[in-house]
C-alpha cells in the first residue's frame, strides 16, 4: 500500500539535508568566495556527482529494485525464501558492479588531468588552477564508489519499506561538509582540501550508516566473485536507457547553457530560479518517486494488481495535493519570494524582476516534473525502462527546439532566458502526457471515482489561493518593497493568509480531510 507518511518521512529529510546544504554553500561563500580555490572546488565537485547522476541513482535503482522486489515476493509476502532469493541476488549485483566501479574510479584517477582538460578547458591556461582542480577532483571522485554502494542498500531498504534511512544519509556529507568549514578550513593552508576529503569521509560515512541498517534488518550482504552471468546482465540492460536519458538531460542543459550565455545575465537568473523551483520538486516529486516504486514493485510481483492500481492513484492524487498550491506560489507571488530571498547587495530590482519572471515560466511545467516522477514507476515495476528512455529523447528534442524557437522570439524584447525556462516546462508536459497516455493504453493506470472526484475540487482550490495571493500583493505592496523585516513579515503574511484559505476549501469541498490524513499520513 502506497505510504503517505513515508513520503512525508523522504520529504522531510530531503528538506533537512537541503537547509543544511544551504548553510554549507554559505560557509563556502564566505571562506573561498568566487575566487580560482572556489572555480576549482566546483569543478571537482561536479565531475563525481556527474558520475553519481547517470550510475549511482536513477538508472540503477530503476533496474535493481523491480529485480529485487521480484525475488523478494518469491514464495510469499515477506517469507523466508523470498528473503533468502533477494540477498543472493543483491550480493551477486554488488560483486559485479563494484568491480566495474572500482575499475572506472582507478582509470578515472589515472586520466584525472585529462578530465579535467575536458571538463574545464579554461584552466589549462592557469597551471595553478588547474593542479589544484586535479587534485581536489582525484581526492573527492571515490565519493561516487560509496554513492554506488549507497544506492543498492537504499534499494534494499526502500523495497523493505524502510524509506527513513536511505533519506536521511545525504544529511551525512552536509554535516561532514559543515564541521569542516567551521572547525577545520579556518586553520589549515588549503581550505579546498577540507572539502575535497570531506566529502570523501561523507561518503564512507553513508555506505557505513546504511550497511549497519541493512545488516540489522538481515541484508549484511557478503562479497561473492563477480560473475557476469545472464542475470547481470539482465540488470545492466536495464540501466542502458537510463543511462542514455541522463546523458540526453546532460545535452539538454548544455545546449539551455550555451543559450542563455547569449544574453547578458540569463545564466544567473536561471540558476537562481532553478534553485527555487526545485527545492517542491524534491521534496514532493523525488519523494514520491521513491516511495513509489518499491511499493509498486512488490505489489505487481506477488500479483496484488489492485493493490498496486490504488497506490498509484493515490500517489497522484497527493501529489496534486502539494505540488499546485506550491506551483501557485511560485507563480503568483514570485516576485516577493525572489525578492525576499535574493534582494540584497550586488542583487539588484531589475535582477530581481527577471529571475521572477524565468521562476514564473519554468514553475509552468512543475506539476508535469513532479507527475512524470509518479507516472515512470509505473514502467520501471515492471521491468521496462526503454518506453521511458524512448519519451525522453522525444522531449529532450522538444525541449531544444522550443527553446531556441521562444529564445530567438523573446530575446527581442530582452527576455530572450524566459523562453528557456518556458520551453523546458512546456517539453516536461509533453513527456507527462506520452507517459500517461502509454500507461492508460495498456491498463497498468485506471483513474479511480475518488481521484476524478478530488481533482477539480482541487483545482478550484487553488484558484481561490491565486486570487488571495495575487490581491494580498496589491494590499500589501508598501511592505514588500520595504526594509528587509517589512518584506519577509509582509511575504510571510500573504503565503499564510493564502495557504490557510487553500487548506480551508480543501478540507471544505472534501478533497482531502483530517480522517483521510490520520488514516495514510499517520499510519505506519
Amino acid at each position: 500500500m502506497f505510504s503517505i507518511r513515508s513520503v512525508l518521512k523522504v520529504g522531510t529529510f530531503t528538506l533537512g539535508s537541503r537547509v543544511l546544504g544551504f548553510v554549507r554553500d554559505v560557509l563556502i561563500a564566505n571562506l573561498i568566495g568566487t575566487g580560482p580555490i572556489a572555480d576549482a572546488w566546483f569543478v571537482a565537485q561536479r565531475l563525481p556527482n556527474l558520475f553519481r547522476r547517470l550510475f549511482a541513482e536513477g538508472a540503477f535503482n530503476s533496474a535493481f529494485v523491480p529485480m529485487f522486489a521480484a525475488r523478494l515476493e518469491q514464495g510469499g509476502r515477506l517469507e523466508q525464501g523470498g528473503q533468502a532469493a533477494a540477498r543472493a541476488f543483491a550480493e551477486r549485483v554488488l560483486a559485479s558492479m563494484l568491480a566495474f566501479m572500482l575499475l572506472l574510479t582507478i582509470v578515472a584517477e589515472v586520466a584525472m588531468p585529462l578530465l579535467i582538460m575536458i571538463f574545464a578547458p579554461g584552466f589549462i591556461d592557469d597551471p595553478g588552477k588547474f593542479g589544484l582542480t586535479v587534485l581536489l577532483t582525484a581526492i573527492a571522485f571515490p565519493y561516487l564508489l560509496f554513492m554506488f554502494l549507497g544506492a543498492l542498500l537504499g534499494g534494499i531498504l526502500n523495497s523493505l519499506q524502510h524509506f527513513g534511512h536511505a533519506a536521511a544519509a545525504p544529511i551525512l556529507l552536509n554535516v561532514v561538509l559543515v564541521l569542516g568549514l567551521l572547525f577545520i578550513a579556518p586553520n589549515v593552508e588549503q581550505p579546498g582540501l577540507v572539502l575535497a576529503w570531506g566529502t570523501t569521509l561523507a561518503g564512507l560515512l553513508q555506505f557505513l550508516w546504511l550497511y549497519i541498517v541493512a545488516a540489522k534488518l538481515g541484508y549484511g550482504l557478503k562479497l561473492p566473485w563477480p560473475s557476469f552471468n545472464a542475470e547481470i546482465r539482465h540488470v545492466v540492460k536495464l540501466m542502458v536507457p537510463g543511462l542514455l536519458s541522463g546523458g540526453l538531460v546532460q545535452i539538454s542543459i548544455m545546449i539551455a547553457t550555451i543559450l542563455a550565455s547569449l544574453q547578458d545575465q540569463a545564466v544567473s537568473y536561471l540558476a537562481y530560479a532553478d534553485r527555487l523551483y526545485q527545492l517542491p520538486l524534491a521534496l514532493i516529486g523525488a519523494a514520491i518517486g521513491v516511495v513509489l516504486l518499491p511499493t509498486l514493485s512488490r505489489s505487481i510481483r506477488g500479483g496484488r494488481d489492485a493493490e498496486a492500481m490504488a497506490a498509484f492513484n493515490r500517489s497522484l492524487e497527493f501529489a496534486a495535493l502539494l505540488i499546485l498550491p506550491a506551483t501557485v506560489g511560485l507563480i503568483a507571488a514570485a516576485e516577493p519570494i525572489v525578492r525576499v530571498l535574493y534582494e540584497r547587495g550586488a542583487f539588484s530590482p531589475a535582477a530581481t524582476h527577471n529571475t521572477a519572471l524565468a521562476l514564473m515560466a519554468i514553475s509552468i511545467g512543475l506539476p508535469a516534473f513532479v507527475l512524470n516522477k509518479a507516472l515512470q514507476p509505473g514502467f520501471f515495476a515492471r521491468e521496462d525502462t526503454v518506453t521511458p528512455f524512448k519519451y525522453s529523447i522525444v522531449t529532450v528534442v522538444a525541449d531544444v527546439i522550443i527553446c531556441l524557437a521562444l529564445f530567438w522570439w523573446l530575446r527581442r524584447w530582452g527576455i530572450g532566458f524566459v523562453g528557456i525556462a518556458l520551453g523546458t516546462g512546456l517539453a516536461a508536459w509533453i513527456n507527462s502526457a506520452l507517459l500517461y497516455r502509454t500507461l492508460r493504453r495498456r491498463g497498468f493506470l485506471v483513474l479511480d471515482a475518488r481521484l476524478k472526484r478530488n481533482l477539480p475540487r482541487l483545482l478550484i482550490a487553488n484558484v481561490a489561493m491565486a486570487i488571495v495571493l495575487i490581491g494580498g500583493q496589491q494590499v500589501l505592496a508598501p511592505w514588500l518593497i520595504g526594509s528587509l523585516i517589512e518584506r519577509i513579515g509582509s511575504l510571510g503574511l500573504l503565503v499564510g493568509a493564502a495557504a490557510i484559505v487553500y487548506l480551508l476549501l480543501v478540507l471544505m469541498f472534501g478533497a482531502y480531510t483530517l480522517t483521510d490524513f490520520k488514516r495514510h499520513a499517520l499510519r505506519r
